[in-house]
């Protein structure tokens, strides 16, 4: 169970390096535009645990509550290819009282090529009704401490692959 410590620093983004298999593309040889979900979803149930220490099953079972999908935004930007190496980065974007927008996006491996931004948006709800219930306790914590609570009323999703592009050419 995730304990904050004010004295740890909390990484905002997670990171993973995967290679695009070849039963996830397509004819053309391109990760299949449905695929992209398992690989942004695989790589932060990978990270989650490793960077905070923390397992969602956990904050399921102690609260009786989980998140739910209510909305993904993804923009494909350029295609990732089997047998490439890609990088996935994922981060908490945004969160209120009850609802948080997870960002993930994916590079080529030198991270200067932005492939794929997906926000995923997520209502927080009990797991016996399914009503919308607030952050509470553990999972208030964890999302102040790995939260960038970006300003995103007033950003679209074709305004921050502009900010990434600009972002991963700087590097």
């Amino acid at each position: 169970m995730f304990e904050y410590n004010p004295e740890k620093h909390y990484p905002k983004e997670t990171e993973s390096r995967v290679v695009i298999r070849f039963q996830d593309c397509d004819p053309l040889q391109h990760l299949n535009n449905a695929k992209y979900f398992d690989y942004f979803f695989n790589a932060r149930e990978d990270q989650v645990p490793k960077l905070y220490g923390v397992e969602m099953i956990d904050f399921i079972q102690k609260y009786k509550a989980a998140w739910v999908v209510y909305n993904h935004n993804i923009s494909y930007v350029r295609p990732a290819k089997v047998g490439e190496w890609v990088r996935i980065r994922s981060r908490i974007l945004w969160h209120n009282h009850n609802t948080v927008v997870v960002e993930y996006y994916m590079t080529d491996d030198t991270k200067r090529e932005l492939k794929t931004l997906l926000w995923t948006t997520m209502r927080y709800v009990t797991v016996k009704e399914g009503k919308s219930t607030d952050h509470s306790g553990a999972v208030l914590e964890f999302l102040k401490a790995t939260s960038e609570n970006f300003d995103i009323a007033n950003l679209s999703i074709s305004e921050r692959v502009k900010q990434l592009k600009i972002k991963l050419q700087g590097l």
